[in-house]
């Protein structure tokens, strides 16, 4: 029988190695110019691609990773970052929801507009990209209330049965 394999995202070698598992967000939020050139595996939500002349920029609203990809709401982010990808990447291929998962060296920071006002991001030189399909509801698409209804019942010494409906 074949090993099983990993679920999720499994950083390649020699990237593995050189990633700071104690590095986290929120440090590289605090103080970005402190970690610069240290290696952070992070995950997200593409807000915003594009190509600039240093290849392309990816705005990511930051979410948690749950074995290598990026999982919740995002209520669940901590905030945003920015990510330059060298080698060409079309931000046609990167459009706004997609999941994506990273691996980045800390550039320092960059400053963008977002909405009335300048914002100060970390800033992060992509190594290696993961680009998530969309999930899909095996089911299809939910135009409306679904519910289903499942009866059990029991055998031995006793009687049993049971019912639930799900919604």
């Amino acid at each position: 029988m074949p090993p099983a394999r990993p679920i999720g995202y499994v950083i390649p070698e020699p990237l593995a190695s050189q990633v700071d598992p104690t590095l986290s967000f929120n440090d590289i939020t605090q103080a970005p110019t402190s970690h610069a050139g240290k290696v952070i595996a992070l995950g997200g939500e593409v807000l915003h691609a594009k190509r600039v002349q240093e290849g392309t920029v990816l705005e990511i609203l930051q979410l948690p990773l749950s074995q290598g990809k990026p999982v919740g709401e995002r209520s669940a982010s901590l905030g945003r970052f920015l990510a330059v990808q060298q080698s060409f990447l079309d931000p046609a291929t990167l459009i706004e929801g997609t999941r994506v998962t990273l691996v980045g060296q800390v550039s320092g920071v960059k400053t963008q507009q977002f909405d009335e006002s300048a914002h100060t991001y970390p800033f992060l030189e992509i190594k290696d990209l993961k680009v998530w399909p969309p999930e899909t509801d095996p089911y299809g698409p939910r135009t409306g209330p679904r519910f289903g209804v499942s009866i059990g019942g029991g055998t031995g010494v006793g009687v049993g049965g049971g019912a639930g409906v799900g919604f």
